[in-house]
């Protein structure tokens, strides 16, 4: 019988779900859309969602696991919301005071054909909306950060703590341009359940 996930180990995790880089696939921006009007249905009105990430990003190589940010208003809260996301499949996998980590499609058996990584956070806790943009308005420093990924790959496939920390000086540079870039960009009221762009 398959150990249970909460019963294993961060090293048997990480065996079980290595870091895999795959090239562009059109479908990870329908699963997105699909998993969005799941979301709609679970969460209140107010909540923002977006896709981000890799799979965000216009023709890179990038782990084939949906990246959504959920920003949920203060009148909801973290408790409330993570209450909704149980009901939709996701499984809590860290709690902040202020962020908390779901996730869905991980099995005993290793990765479902979907996986998402629902990153849920208050409102106006979003700078990887300026990463996910900057990269797209600007390929060349897209495919810089591609070949970043892709030369940490081999080296950080059973560590995925170790392959966040080597690419986290590229995304705060990154971050910090986007933001000089856009200035205020998404500090105002958007859209409710606003859709990624």
């Amino acid at each position: 019988m398959a150990k249970a996930l909460s019963e294993m180990t961060l090293e048997e995790l990480w065996q079980l779900f290595p870091i895999v880089l795959k090239a562009p696939d059109g479908n990870w921006r329908q699963w997105y859309a699909e998993e969005q009007l799941l979301l709609q249905r679970l969460l209140p009105p107010q909540t923002r969602i977006h896709h981000i990430g890799s799979t965000a990003i216009d023709g890179i190589w990038a782990k084939p696991i949906v990246d959504i940010l959920v920003e949920v208003p203060p009148a909801i809260g973290l408790e409330e919301a993570g209450a909704k996301l149980s009901q939709g499949g996701y499984r809590c996998m860290s709690k902040g005071d202020t962020r908390r980590s779901y996730n869905k499609g991980y099995t005993e058996a290793g990765f479902a054909e979907r996986v998402f990584h629902l990153h849920l956070r208050m409102a106006g806790d979003h700078d990887e909306l300026y990463f996910r943009d900057y990269l797209n308005d600007h390929p060349a420093i897209a495919k810089e950060y591609e070949q970043l990924k892709l030369s940490l790959w081999k080296e950080y496939e059973h560590n995925r703590d170790g392959y966040t920390a080597a690419k986290a000086a590229f995304v705060a540079r990154c971050t910090s341009a986007a933001k000089q870039w856009y200035g205020s960009r998404y500090e105002a009221d958007t859209p409710k359940n606003a859709p990624s762009e």
